[in-house]
């Protein structure tokens, strides 16, 4: 009997270790499923010669379609469409009216989603080419105050609504955020954030990595640098950012931005 108790005490530790093995691998399971779950994006689900539309997250998806410039050459430009539930809010019209009827439409079929909202994050063409097409779907237009005074000074189209320093959007009791943190590739671009998916839309604020400054003629160089630490301290949880043209990343973008526009006597 004495026997038996001695070995059962030597046994404890070897039967606590086995017990114990169960939690890691319930850990491995759970790490294994989050990945698998990140890894199924970005998904491409719409694609033609003129638009492209890839998911990115649960509720959020990157249009891209093209503009042809001078200086250089056809280029892709992205714009944002968050979804939750069947309401939808669109950052940046596509570059062209017929391309933007042709994302509505496929938002509406495809997503069972209705588009409630377009945002215009600045003034420029990449931004406002395709945005009749929303009015003529009665989808009301938002922009800035800033970026409407640009529209009217330049005679293009001018979104409905306006706002200051920020607009809220709730599609089924999620928000969507447009917010103006400064001047940088223009003086009026805002950008959107999905706080549920932790995505920011830059816009042409952002550039992705590697880029060029690319285009400056409305932009206050001086000022970016600036304007991005405010995107990155108000957003400090946000894991996907997407740039005005190019791939997306994550807050690397934001840093390479602001990096980019700092004069190397300050870096």
């Amino acid at each position: 009997m004495e026997a038996k108790k001695i070995l059962l005490i030597l046994l404890l530790p070897f039967l606590a270790a086995c017990g114990s093995r169960e939690e890691p691998d319930q850990k491995v399971a759970e790490t294994q499923s989050q990945a698998g779950a990140a890894a199924q994006y970005p998904k491409t689900l719409f694609t033609s010669e003129a638009l492209q539309v890839q998911q990115i997250s649960e509720h959020a998806y990157v249009h891209i379609s093209y503009l042809s410039t001078n200086d250089f050459g056809k280029v892709p430009c992205n714009g944002m469409i968050v979804v939750n539930g069947d309401k939808a809010i669109v950052f940046d019209a596509t570059t062209k009216d017929s391309t933007s009827k042709v994302l509505i439409q496929w938002i509406r079929s495809e997503l069972k989603a209705n588009p409630v909202a377009l945002v215009a994050t600045h003034f420029h063409e990449d931004c406002l080419g395709g945005a009749k097409a929303f009015m003529a779907e009665a989808i009301p237009t938002y922009a800035g105050n800033k970026t409407i005074a640009m529209t009217k000074e330049k005679h293009l189209f001018v979104p409905e609504h306006g706002f200051d320093s920020s607009h809220i959007f709730t599609i089924n009791g999620e928000e969507v955020i447009a917010r103006y943190f400064g001047a940088g590739h223009t003086k009026d671009n805002t950008v959107g954030y999905f706080a549920k998916d932790a995505v920011l839309f830059g816009g042409c604020l952002v550039k992705e990595l590697e880029a060029d400054k690319g285009y400056l003629d409305d932009a206050d160089e001086a000022a970016w640098p600036a304007t991005i630490a405010r995107v990155k301290q108000a957003y400090p949880d946000l894991k996907l950012v997407i740039p005005g043209h190019g791939a997306i990343g994550g807050k690397a973008l934001l840093d390479y931005t602001q990096q980019l526009f700092t004069p190397k006597e300050s870096k």
